[in-house]
């Protein structure tokens, strides 16, 4: 596409324009072949970040390898990832590794659903209804503070030894972090909008249907992103000094029998679980906001 721009010169060589007139011209600038070539350079663009995306892991874990097998590093401490990968082997053909990775993650998905539920619902009140968000607002952002593993014995009090307790922990967490997002995602819808609903006289369910939960839609996926996160924090530490079963407690139990690369195993899986816990969070956020290129990633 030809852009055009017109300026003004004051005496260009060999235009003989008298001193203090100016005269017009148009300029043409006509893009190279690679401006012109839109798609092209998005493609481009996905190559290099996919190159850097995958390429940087897969240099690091090579760097990992050689100094591990030239006894750079000490591999009673760091395994190397070949030693890492015989230990994941055989922990799956036994299934050990199932095991305590579908412990873990039915504990995140429960205690993450309910967590998210409950404080998707409470903020979206806690936005619209000032009254409430003046007496609980205060409680909410001083209980926000307290570590939640601090919360477990007293949990462990009530409820006993089990999987409540781990569950419970895991809503919290993921409660306190979308009930405060959603609350300024709430209390961040524009005016405007407001005003032209009470200028049709629109009830105050469809305003909320129509106005407040799509505007607010954008935090609250920002937020079970972050939330998704945290449960997970939160299910391992738990299962550290709670259950007989989980990634953490894999964890925990390969460190107190010095089992270095079983450890390791357990560490990688809970990062692998993460990523793709937050990217199918990203990927429902997208189908729920598909008019946010921010949210959707477009």
């Amino acid at each position: 596409m030809t852009e055009v721009r017109s300026e003004t010169v004051s005496d260009p060589a060999g235009l003989g324009v008298p001193d203090g007139q100016e005269r017009a011209r148009t300029v043409r600038v006509v893009p190279g072949p690679r401006e012109r070539d839109l798609k092209g350079s998005v493609r481009r663009r996905r190559r290099l970040d996919n190159v850097l995306r995958w390429g940087t892991p897969v240099i690091l874990v090579m760097l990992w390898q050689l100094t591990a097998v030239n006894e750079l590093i000490d591999r009673n401490f760091f395994p190397a990832p070949t030693d890492v990968a015989v230990e994941a082997r055989r922990l799956i053909e036994e299934g050990i590794l199932w095991e305590h990775l579908w412990g873990s993650v039915r504990r995140i998905l429960e205690g993450t659903a309910l967590g998210a539920l409950l404080g998707v619902t409470i903020g979206m009140c806690l936005g619209s209804v000032r009254s409430l968000r003046v007496a609980i607002g205060p409680i909410i952002s001083a209980l926000y503070t307290v570590p939640k593993l601090a919360v477990l014995p007293l949990l462990l009090l009530i409820f006993g030894l089990g999987e409540r307790p781990a569950i419970l922990l895991i809503m919290i967490a993921v409660f306190f972090v979308v009930c405060i997002s959603t609350t300024a995602a709430v209390l961040e819808v524009p005016k405007g909008y407001h005003e032209a609903f009470n200028s049709m006289s629109v009830s105050r369910v469809r305003r909320f249907q129509h106005v407040i939960i799509p505007a607010a839609m954008p935090g609250i996926v920002v937020s079970l992103r972050i939330s998704a996160g945290m449960a997970v924090l939160v299910a391992i530490g738990v299962e550290f000094v709670h259950g007989d079963n989980g990634l953490g407690f894999l964890i925990w139990q390969s460190w107190q029998l010095f089992l270095a690369p079983r450890m390791y195993v357990g560490i990688v899986t809970v990062a692998l679980f993460g990523v793709a816990f937050q990217g199918a969070i990203t990927f429902l956020g997208r189908r729920l906001t598909p008019w946010i290129p921010s949210v959707s990633g477009r």
